[in-house]
């Protein structure tokens, strides 16, 4: 066979659900749009195309001129559309039954949109279990496209990864391409003839063989850089030019067309894996940074091209352990499918139900699950998005049940407990239709979720600041930067001066109702970089608990006896929810208090999507005066309210205590990796009751703390949008 091989090239186009606004159109007029005015211009290079649910989504609304010219290379024959997960959920971490819904849902949708017959799906993050080909070919997909790094985990060499292979699970097949992480960095970042070059000496060694491309879109003009390489000097003409000038031996096609006319190289079992930046960055953050030095020590020796094909990093679901707030998105989405496949075997259906179906979806978005290179959980709108849409789905079948958060049957309360965060103990969950709250007994009694429903927000989508591998390039500082024209993954940019000195970590949960005994002198700075000395044992300790019914009004109770230096102590603690309350009551009892010396006890409140500076969002005292914006570090004494006010989200959270009272407010941020470089972030402001107890005769203290939810701003705003939306 005279020299020839099949270059297949795939791009995947994604924006996750909560992205602003501003970065959609931006990345569409740097990437989406100018890489289909060049590409349309070039003829006889048909490519393969995937564009998320959640991106196309928003194009449909704001660029649908854009589907519609994509919609046209469909019919043209030039463009293979590739479909998947409707909302780019990682697989693994969703119920089967979603996995297939979701990419049936996709299917349908581009074939009424695009007039797209789709066969092939974009794996998201190219995370792979084997028991995902079952479900895939359950739902229509004949092909998928991971990284030739899954087919070296399982044993196989690069000269055996130049076609496709079969898999099967449970004997359903199939067909999937090992995409080139070679080509991953030559592709914008090389000059095309080293392309070029590499396909060549692959056609000479191996005629007839196909050569997989499969990447982010967005690499293409929207990554740091990219735009002025691609574009403006002229990348991607050349490259198109340099195919085209190669086409007596080189054919640029799809996987469509190469599984319809190329037989399989064979059949393969995949490991787990997902590409290799990801099962690194699911490392723990120490292990990473013993994985590198490992590397390098080796590279230096001359021995890591000899190991490399046998080492792997970390397995994707460990994400959950490394940020246990994304397990709680995670738990809190199982709890939505759930009950949403309850509701449907039990026959029910219609368009309050196919909507909390599509809502769930939207929260099943992968991107705030996960982090590594790119801002991922540690970007705050990625996470309030997912909760947004979980929620939403829950008040729609609340609706569908009669008993939506306003209207007639609105007034209910309810309360249980089950291992509601899948760690082997009960939580308790209190609900109404204006909140639903979980705490969890055995872990210092936290309240770790509070769902606003009226406007779809939980207060307590946190953030903890916590060690990361990269912060080692952060306390190097500048002179760790490199590279005019840098893949992502190995630029080194600041965004801000002085991250080295922003570095802090915390030692529990960010959340609320973490009880605290400090040293009597501890200060707010010590406090807000957690360097005060704890006294007790009351933070992460295990509480007993019991729930108390009443018909219009619930109660978690919690208890612990602990100790405070020594000496013993016990702390009870009762949260309500009243019948249609938007309201929590807080008490506190604290017994067998020492009576020779006082202690310092607080309670921290943690309160998230309430970002600093702004002037519409700020702390206010009881008169409704100022006292700064949500990001100001407050030091007040003797009062007995404070209340936190964000009028873009609309909401108003009211704090009152039925003794006098001193309070810390301090912002949690942290330093973190995106895509533009190393940034500080904004995660939660923390509130923090305390009071130095003088215990009265019997040796106790007791407090009622009141947080109330007023989202009447937000409410108003929604029923003003309806009237003017009937005019």
């Amino acid at each position: 066979m005279s020299p020839f091989v099949r270059l297949v090239l795939v791009l995947h186009n994604h924006q996750p659900i909560g992205n602003f606004d501003g970065v959609f159109e931006q990345t569409y007029q740097d990437s989406y749009l100018p890489f289909l005015d060049v590409y349309e211009q070039y003829e006889g290079l048909p490519i393969s195309l995937h564009t998320s649910g959640s991106l196309i989504e928003w194009l449909a609304v704001h660029h649908p001129e854009y589907l519609d010219r994509v919609a046209k290379l469909v019919e043209q024959g030039r463009v293979e559309v590739i479909g998947g997960p409707f909302m780019e959920p990682i697989l693994t971490m969703i119920p089967s039954r979603d996995r297939v819904g979701q990419i049936r849902a996709y299917s349908q949708y581009l074939k009424d949109r695009l007039g797209a017959h789709v066969r092939g799906m974009w794996m998201p993050e190219r995370v792979w279990e084997q028991s995902l080909a079952s479900d895939i070919a359950e739902a229509g997909i004949q092909y998928t496209v991971l990284d030739d790094y899954h087919f070296r985990n399982a044993g196989w060499t690069p000269d055996q990864l130049n076609g496709y292979y079969v898999t099967e699970h449970d004997g359903r097949l199939l067909s999937v391409f090992p995409g080139s992480e070679r080509l991953r960095y030559t592709i914008p970042f090389a000059e095309p003839q080293a392309t070029i070059d590499h396909l060549r000496g692959i056609a000479e060694t191996q005629p007839g063989a196909i050569v997989t491309f499969g990447d982010d879109g967005e690499k293409l003009g929207s990554w740091p850089d990219t735009k002025a390489h691609v574009y403006e000097h002229g990348w991607l003409r050349r490259f198109f030019e340099a195919l085209q000038a190669n086409q007596d031996w080189l054919k640029v096609t799809t996987p469509g067309e190469a599984v319809d006319n190329v037989a399989p190289l064979g059949r393969l079992y995949i490991p787990e894996a997902s590409y290799r930046e990801m099962t690194e960055w699911a490392l723990p953050a120490v292990q990473q940074n013993a994985y590198h030095d490992a590397q390098h020590t080796l590279e230096d020796e001359g021995r890591w091209d000899m190991i490399q094909p046998f080492t792997r990093g970390g397995f994707w679901r460990n994400f959950k352990v490394r940020y246990p707030e994304t397990n709680e998105m995670y738990c809190r989405m199982l709890q939505v499918s759930n009950r949403l496949a309850a509701l449907r075997a039990q026959g029910d259906g219609g368009e309050l139900l196919d909507a909390a179906r599509h809502e769930l979806y939207r929260g099943q978005c992968n991107c705030s699950y996960w982090h590594g290179a790119f801002g991922g959980c540690y970007l705050p709108h990625l996470r309030n998005a997912v909760y947004k849409s979980l929620i939403a789905a829950d008040n729609l079948m609340d609706q569908h049940e009669g008993r939506g958060w306003e209207g007639d049957r609105a007034y209910w309360v309810e309360v249980d407990a089950d291992d509601y965060n899948l760690d082997g103990r009960k939580e308790i969950r209190l609900a109404s239709n204006r909140l639903k709250a979980f705490l969890a007994p055995g872990d210092g009694g936290k309240l770790y979720e509070l769902d606003v429903r009226s406007i779809c927000h939980n207060l307590l989508a946190t953030l903890s600041r916590r060690e990361e591998a990269y912060h080692r390039k952060v306390l190097l500082g500048p002179s760790a930067a490199g590279g005019e024209v840098a893949s992502i993954h190995d630029r080194v940019v600041f965004k801000q001066e002085g991250l080295d000195q922003m570095l802090q970590y915390d030692s529990y949960a960010r959340k609320s109702l973490v009880d605290h005994f400090y040293d009597i002198d501890a200060s707010l700075e010590s406090v807000a970089m957690n360097e005060a000395r704890e006294q007790g044992d009351f933070v992460s300790g295990a509480f007993e608990s019991k729930i108390r019914r009443n018909p219009d009004r619930m109660q978690a109770l919690m208890w612990r006896d602990g100790n405070v230096d020594g000496a013993p102590v016990k702390v009870t603690k009762g949260v309500t929810l009243e019948a249609g309350g938007s309201e929590l009551e807080i008490t506190y009892l604290l017994e067998n208090l020492p009576g020779d010396r006082p202690l310092h006890f607080s309670v921290e409140l943690g309160m998230a999507g309430l970002p600093p500076g702004a002037d519409d969002r700020y702390f206010h005292a009881g008169d409704g005066a100022r006292l700064g914006d949500l990001g100001a570090k407050l030091d007040l004494a003797d009062v007995d309210s404070l209340s936190l006010t964000d009028e873009w989200l609309g909401v108003d959270v009211g704090l009152t205590m039925d003794r006098p009272t001193s309070i810390w407010t301090y912002p949690i941020a942290t330093v973190s990796q995106s895509e533009g470089g190393f940034e500080l972030v904004n995660q939660s402001v923390v509130v923090q009751p305390h009071w130095i107890l003088q215990a009265d005769e019997h040796g106790r203290w007791s407090l009622t703390m009141r947080m109330k939810i007023d989202t009447s701003m937000a409410e108003s705003r929604m029923h003003h949008g309806a009237e003017a939306a009937t005019v």
